[in-house]
């Protein structure tokens, strides 16, 4: 089952698909508004008998169309041996609940599903991993997909910290950040990915989400996670255990192998991607965050350590301040000052456990509405 199919995530694993057709079966897709025409050929091209869409979509002989919001929802919740998360947003969060509480496997590119519901996810999983055995909840992201292979050098008790490497973006080295325009924040260095997400990786909000995803996915405590500036993106993540030893996942920036690994785990998957060519001479930078230009790390594991709601109050603020910059009606740097406006309006009422995914919702329409007036306030 591949959610999110006609995204970035979602075509690259259906190439992988293509390429292995020994190896996998696809008996669902869904995705959202922007390409249901590409939906449909995906499912004619792969023999997929249903697919769920939020947007209407061209009738294809041989395919049942679940039309809707919910309609990832009940793809995810067909049973199947492993559901892949390709979603973009914290609209993916009840697609993530839904196939676990059938009791399916999940493939999670969807970092949002932990950073808004990181309890409600845990919570399943470690019910289905007691019941079932073997392991509910698989990471797609590069950098956790190392964390977890990383891990596999010694046990959890030994480990002393996990560092997450960031690409930094196109603005690792410019000072000013006022003039940043659109395009140019679209103009990724390394990776090719949607516009919400490469948006993200400029103001290093993804590795702050991926802090907070890191905290849940491993269950290690924040004041164990760093992040460090790495430009090659050849390093994806490392563990640091407690005898001095850091042991590092390296490849090719290519999300095919992190995808690979997770959706044919345990086994791997032979030239699922290119692997590094020790022929030629490589020179790997890394450095620390400059926190002050980039406050969104910093910001995220304070959310993450204060919990409840959070880091869904972090997430939802962004995700408008995001599409906000994209429409152009506020600039760069105005997206960290509308986030962490929110999150101070929003401390002293985090105390509330988020219990279901009505809290979760509640807690991000709130934050949306903040934020949508602190950018109506900047705009005026």
């Amino acid at each position: 089952m591949i959610l999110g199919s006609t995204g970035s995530i979602g075509v690259q694993a259906l190439e992988i698909v293509a390429a292995n057709p020994e190896s996998f079966r696809v008996v669902g897709l869904s995705a959202g508004r922007k390409n249901p025409t590409l939906l449909m050929q995906q499912a004619k091209k792969f023999g997929v008998p249903i697919v769920g869409t939020m947007a209407p979509a061209p009738e294809t002989a041989g395919v049942k169309v679940i039309e809707g919001a919910d309609s990832s929802n009940e793809i995810a919740a067909i049973s199947c041996d492993i559901v892949l998360n390709g979603i973009t947003g914290a609209i993916g969060l009840g697609p993530t609940l839904s196939a676990l509480k059938a009791g399916n496997k999940v493939a999670l590119a969807n970092k949002e599903s932990l950073v808004a519901g990181g309890d409600l996810v845990i919570d399943l999983v470690n019910q289905l991993n007691a019941k079932n055995g073997g392991n509910h909840l698989l990471p797609v992201d590069s950098e956790h997909s190392a964390i977890f292979q990383a891990m596999l050098a010694g046990k959890k008790d030994e480990i002393k910290k996990v560092i997450l490497t960031a690409s930094g973006g196109p603005f690792r080295e410019q000072s000013d950040l006022d003039s940043v325009t659109v395009a140019q924040a679209l103009s990724h260095p390394t990776w090719n990915m949607g516009e919400v997400v490469t948006i993200n990786s400029a103001t290093l909000v993804n590795k702050g989400l991926e802090i907070i995803e890191a905290h849940y996915l491993f269950g290690i405590a924040y004041n164990q996670i760093e992040a460090v500036i790495h430009p090659q993106s050849i390093v994806h993540s490392m563990v640091e255990f407690n005898d001095g030893s850091t042991i590092a996942q390296a490849s090719p920036p290519n999300m095919k192998g992190p995808i690979a690994y997770a959706i044919s785990y345990p086994k791997r998957l032979a030239n699922a991607a290119s692997a590094i060519d020790w022929n030629k001479s490589h020179n790997w930078q890394f450095s620390p965050i400059d926190n002050q230009k980039f406050p969104a790390v910093e910001l995220a594991k304070l959310c993450g350590q204060i919990g409840n709601g959070m880091p869904a109050v972090y997430n939802a603020s962004n995700e408008v301040a995001v599409e906000a910059f994209l429409n152009s009606q506020i600039k760069f740097t105005a997206i960290l000052q509308i986030v962490s406006a929110v999150v101070d309006s929003q401390r002293a009422g985090a105390t509330t456990k988020v219990r279901d995914l009505s809290d979760v919702s509640a807690i991000e329409n709130n934050a949306r509405a903040i934020a949508k007036q602190k950018i109506a306030e900047l705009v005026k």
